[in-house]
C-alpha cells in the first residue's frame, strides 16, 4: 500500500524573503553600473568636442540633425559620470550638468536650444580648472 505523504507546505514568508533578496540585488547592480561612464573623457572630447568641424561645432553653427542632437545628449551624460582629471569636483559637476541640460533640451527640440547649448560649451572655462597640463 502507498504510503500517504502531505504536500509541501507553501511558505509565503519565505518565498516573499527570497524575491526581494533578488530584487533588490538586482537593482544594486544597475545602479552601481549606471554611476560608472563606458567612456572617458579624452574619447568624448574626440567623438563630439575637438575640431572646428565636430559634432558639437556643428550643433553651435545651427547644423545639427535630430541624431546629432541624440550622440551630443549621450557625450555629455558620459562625460557627467567622469570624475574631473583636475580641480574641484563642484565645479567639474555644475559645468557638465549645465552642458547635460542643455544636449537634453536639444533633443526635446526646445526654443532657443541651440543658443543655450552654445553658452554652456565653453571650452575654455572648463579646460582652464580641469584639464590636465
Amino acid at each position: 500500500m502507498p504510503v500517504k505523504t502531505s504536500p509541501p507546505t507553501f511558505n509565503a514568508t519565505r518565498v516573499a524573503i527570497a524575491a526581494l533578496t533578488l530584487v533588490a540585488a538586482g537593482c544594486a547592480s544597475s545602479s552601481s553600473s549606471a554611476t560608472k561612464p563606458s567612456l572617458s573623457i579624452e574619447h568624448i572630447m574626440e567623438d563630439g568636442f575637438k575640431g572646428k568641424e565636430s559634432l558639437s561645432a556643428r550643433i553651435a553653427k545651427g547644423q545639427g540633425t535630430a541624431e546629432d542632437f541624440k550622440k551630443i545628449a549621450f557625450l555629455t551624460e558620459e562625460l557627467a559620470l567622469n570624475q574631473p582629471p583636475k580641480g574641484d569636483l563642484a565645479s567639474w559637476t555644475e559645468k557638465t550638468r549645465a552642458l547635460k541640460a542643455a544636449a537634453d533640451d536639444l533633443v526635446a527640440g526646445k526654443a532657443g536650444a541651440v543658443d543655450a547649448y552654445k553658452s554652456a560649451v565653453n571650452c575654455k572655462a572648463c579646460h582652464s580648472v580641469h584639464k590636465p597640463d
